[in-house]
């Protein structure tokens, strides 16, 4: 059935292009595409099971020295030219990242590979403008790195901080667009972020970027007219979506004609087959190195096309390129020495181990929870007074958009401090330093039920990144009621100790402490201006007064050294699982049983009933009301006025 499906994609291609596959093609072309490669060096999961030159020895998914075989083969397995190529985000998602600005292990890795072209996505940027250009110089300086295509940067020489990337990107001959040539081919490249990926790059400011829709069609008529291409092809940090609404490289093929294919990254899609939107063909290959995406096709003048795609899963059936699995443990090696042993810890280091798979899902999950409840702990553990009940952290909130991978048992259930990190990997400091730092707030309850609306109202309307998980509190909705006014209970407490119902109206001016990564705070306070203010959060001290900056809200790790001493969230997750219990007597903590399943923190409760539909409105149900009652005394106006000119016809006739 999926052979069929491709076939008739490809046919449908052909009726696009106006060409048969009979038609006579002298010139052919395979693209090896990735995306989304996240710094995931080695095979997952878990790590311990990863056997890279054991054919069928293990269940693992992934591993560049198996990807780099794939392009190898393929390259062995034509004898025209391959282009292999990255949609965006090789870095930030393992332990390998946290020295990327000193070694750049990514770009080395994708050069020594063969990639030809790649571009950035918006977790390049995670390192601010200053710590990409900091990448780029050290993959410059050490063993070089592919060519990459970006456009769309708006750039400012009176900053320094974009000053300082943009030269970066000319001594690393980062380029708008490059075009390149194989048997004959010219090969027009380009590469850019979409408007989602521009959305969640907050560390990329100041640097701004412009519409990608207006970027490509700057591109592509430079391509085609200027340099006389013979196939556009745009690496887009873009996206597809189930939504066509919401599909942003779909959207990008309709609105720009003369692109031939995308390859799209961002939104972690794994595909059988291409998408055809207009006559651009689109493909994406899941993420984390997972899959590989081969590309076959015929250039005939200015038309391309496909004849065959191939989806290649990344297994233990595929043995492991030695070359790149060297350079690979000797960045295991660097960071153990240069990072982790100052820590008490190495990359392999068994940590825990777990009888059953923790995964994350856009619902309340098993990880979700652990890391939630590892947020509250290690934050409660560090600042706060037992005997001071409003020092303690009431609620603690995780965004699945930070959560970048789950944690299985695969064939030990032993877990390493490898598998922990990816869990929660990403981000950058305050002090500038990797990982995100935990903060901690203030909040009335009602700017609880206001976050809590994030799950309800701004995920449908956004995507599953936007849902959060909770520890701290349960809570319930009803997703029939006015969209922003959907909770409607709210318990606080925990599993252990119990809960008690939370007074969320605008009457309780009590504050109660929160905590979150400094990332999904940020959110918080944007929530407000994405909902025209009907959800509007705003942080506060313990006296009540707002925290403009958020960095005035660090948790200190060590109050007792001078400074902050941020409290590092993959540092708290570690911390927080060595807390259990060893309950097998081998020396290693278990992760309890709590966390096999859902513990009811968020629970849907779909209900058409009046009563349940309009109980203790919020603002944006009045607002509706208010609204319905206007329309409705309008009508009852307009109907009097016509009943009354009716009447006064029949009289004068």
């Amino acid at each position: 059935m999926k052979r069929l499906r491709i076939v008739l994609i490809l046919m449908a291609v052909l009726c696009a292009t106006g060409i048969t596959a009979t038609a006579a093609a002298e010139k052919y072309l395979t693209i090896v595409h990735t995306n989304d490669m996240h710094s995931h060096f080695q095979g997952f999961a878990p790590e311990v099971d990863y056997r890279p030159f054991e054919p069928k020895g293990d269940a693992t998914l992934g591993g560049w020295a198996r990807v780099a075989t794939v392009i190898d083969q393929t390259r062995k397995n034509r004898s025209h030219p391959v282009l292999v190529l990255d949609a965006g985000d090789f870095s930030m998602g393992s332990f390998f990242h946290m020295l990327t600005r000193e070694e750049a292990f990514e770009l080395r890795l994708m050069a020594a590979m063969g990639y030809d072209a790649i571009t950035l996505g918006n977790h390049e940027f995670d390192l601010k403008p200053v710590g990409l250009a900091s990448i780029l110089r050290s993959a410059k300086a050490k063993d070089g790195l592919p060519q990459i295509v970006f456009a769309g940067a708006r750039w400012n020489r009176d900053n320094p901080a974009l000053a300082t990337l943009e030269d970066a990107f000319a001594e690393a001959g980062v380029k708008p667009w490059t075009v390149l040539e194989r048997n004959g081919i010219k090969i027009g490249l380009f590469g850019m972020l979409g408007k989602d990926a521009v959305e969640v790059s907050p560390f990329a400011k100041p640097l701004t970027f412009r519409d990608p829709i207006e970027t490509a069609r700057e591109m592509v008529d430079i391509l085609r007219n200027r340099e006389k291409v013979d196939i556009v092809i745009c690496l887009s940090h873009g996206g597809l979506r189930d939504d066509p609404k919401q599909s942003e490289d779909e959207i990008l093929a309709k609105a720009v004609p003369g692109i031939n294919v995308i390859i799209s990254g961002h939104t972690h899609t794994k595909l059988d087959q291409p998408r055809l939107a207009g006559k651009t063909l689109i493909v994406q290959a899941w993420c984390y190195g997972r899959q590989v995406g081969i590309l076959d096709l015929v250039i005939e003048g200015n038309r391309t096309i496909p004849t065959a795609y191939t989806p290649v899963a990344v297994t233990s059936e595929i043995a492991g390129d030695g070359k790149i699995q060297a350079m690979i443990d000797g960045f295991k090696k660097t960071l153990d020495t240069r990072l982790l042993a100052g820590l008490g810890l190495s990359y392999d280091q068994i940590i825990a181990e777990t009888k059953r798979d923790l995964v994350n899902r856009a619902e309340e999950s098993p990880l979700g929870n652990l890391l939630a409840d590892a947020i509250r702990y290690t934050v409660n553990k560090a600042d706060s007074d037992p005997s001071d009940p409003q020092s303690r952290v009431v609620v603690a909130v995780e965004s699945n958009g930070v959560i970048r991978d789950d944690l299985l048992a695969g064939n030990t259930g032993k877990i390493s401090v490898g598998d922990l990190f990816r869990t929660i990997p990403l981000g950058i400091g305050v002090d500038n330093t990797m990982g995100y730092p935990l903060i901690s707030f203030y909040l009335y309850g009602y700017e609880i039920k206001r976050a809590l609306e994030i799950v309800t109202s701004v995920r449908p309307l956004k995507n599953d990144d936007y849902y959060l998980q909770v520890s701290g509190l349960r809570f319930t909705y009803n997703p029939r009621r006015v969209l922003f006014d959907r909770v409607t209970s709210i318990d606080i407490g925990s599993e252990d100790q119990g809960f008690q119902p939370l007074d969320y109206s605008p009457s309780n001016r009590t504050l109660y402490r929160v905590a979150a990564n400094i990332y999904n705070a940020t959110f918080l306070k944007i929530v407000g201006d994405f909902t025209y203010s009907l959800l509007s959060i705003v942080p506060k001290d313990r006296q009540g007064a707002a925290i403009d900056d958020l960095s005035k809200a660090l948790v200190d790790a060590d109050p007792q050294a001078p400074g902050i001493q941020e409290l590092k969230q993959w540092q708290g997750v570690i911390e927080y699982v060595r807390s259990f219990p060893d309950t097998n007597g081998n020396g290693l903590p278990d992760i309890p049983d709590t966390y096999q399943g859902q513990l009811g923190r968020i629970v849907e409760q779909p209900s058409l009933n009046p009563v349940n539909l309009l109980s203790r409105p919020a603002k944006p149900t009045l607002l509706v009301l208010a609204v319905l009652g206007i329309v409705a005394l309008l009508i009852i106006a307009a109907v009097a006025v016509i009943r009354k000119r009716r009447k006064s016809r029949v009289k004068k006739s």
